[in-house]
């Protein structure tokens, strides 16, 4: 979802994530061709593309029924061109589901998208799930990116965001990150000789995240597709869950007693996160994709999930 700008051909976003990706961060866009060359001429049903099963989308949606399955949260009410949009063109479709948390509950919203997005040399895919706590506690909120740039390699971003200074609060931070042992998924993922840690060229995304985010981009070479499947779906799947079981078991259910100055603090924070990730992430990059049209049904509908009012000019 915290990503910085980038130009359309390099990336796109968590739905939170077009911008994640900066320039020479991307995975290389070699191989992901999306079959039969598409002719200038072909009717317009015949260029459109689907959204193609890949393993970590497998991965994603078993996460997100699983946290569905454990949290309290509403059906989702998003409105059926927001749920499934493409552009008109045919070049690029995406997904996404936002449910609210029930009332009284912790939980402000889940949201699961996935895009995909035919580029000149291939494709790219987009899977995202955050899970955002609302003001009855100061616990991290959840987030999973997953963006796959070819057939052999990928960007993964799995942390659990802190809403308080770490530095200031040390207690939180051997409450959420030290107690919980976070740090040894990460350590399982990057001690796998495909991964190499990914930095973000945003100084504000970093500053974001925990220290124990995973952050890494995983690369199987030349031949490497059936690798990167088995890491995703062994490896990666079972930091996944275990993350996720963490934040179900010590955040999600958490309710925190704060000074009314302590929270209105935190929600002066979780607001700027929210409104910089639409800002870096969405505004710039959707419309490219989707045009103004479409991407403005998208726009609008996260940010009334996020609770960010749209700025006058």
């Amino acid at each position: 979802m915290l990503r910085p700008a980038t130009s359309l051909s390099v990336a796109a976003p968590t739905l939170p994530t077009i911008s994640r990706l900066g320039r020479g961060a991307a995975p290389p866009l070699r191989g992901r061709r999306s079959g039969t060359t598409v002719r200038a001429r072909m009717p317009l049903e015949q260029q459109q593309v689907t959204l193609p099963s890949l393993a970590h989308r497998e991965v994603a949606r078993a996460l997100a029924a699983e946290a569905a399955a454990a949290v309290p949260l509403l059906p989702s009410a998003v409105p059926v061109d927001v749920a499934d949009f493409r552009n008109s063109a045919g070049t690029a479709v995406g997904t996404l589901d936002v449910r609210r948390g029930e009332p009284a509950s912790s939980i402000d919203f889940m949201l699961h998208s996935s895009l995909h997005c035919k580029v000149p040399n291939g494709a790219i895919d987009i899977t995202s799930v955050l899970i955002f706590l609302n003001a009855l506690t100061d616990a991290p909120h959840f987030l999973m990116e997953f963006i796959q740039g070819s057939p052999t390699s990928m960007v993964v971003i799995l942390d659990l965001l802190p809403r308080k200074d770490l530095a200031l609060h040390p207690e939180y931070l051997q409450k959420y990150y030290e107690h919980t042992h976070l740090d040894k998924q990460r350590e399982k993922i990057e001690e796998l000789p495909q991964t190499r840690p990914y930095r973000s060229p945003s100084l504000f995304v970093r500053s974001a995240c925990s220290p124990t985010a995973v952050s890494v981009t995983i690369d199987c070479g030349q031949g490497g597709e059936g690798t990167l499947e088995e890491i995703v779906c062994g490896h990666l799947a079972s930091a996944v869950k275990e993350v996720l079981q963490i934040w179900l078991h010590s955040c999600a259910r958490d309710t925190s007693e704060m000074e009314e100055a302590e929270r209105e603090i935190m929600i002066k924070r979780d607001q700027a996160v929210r409104s910089k990730s639409i800002e870096v992430d969405l505004t710039a990059n959707l419309p490219r994709m989707f045009g103004p049209d479409v991407s403005g049904h998208i726009i609008a509908e996260i940010r009334k999930a996020f609770g960010v009012q749209l700025q006058e000019a």
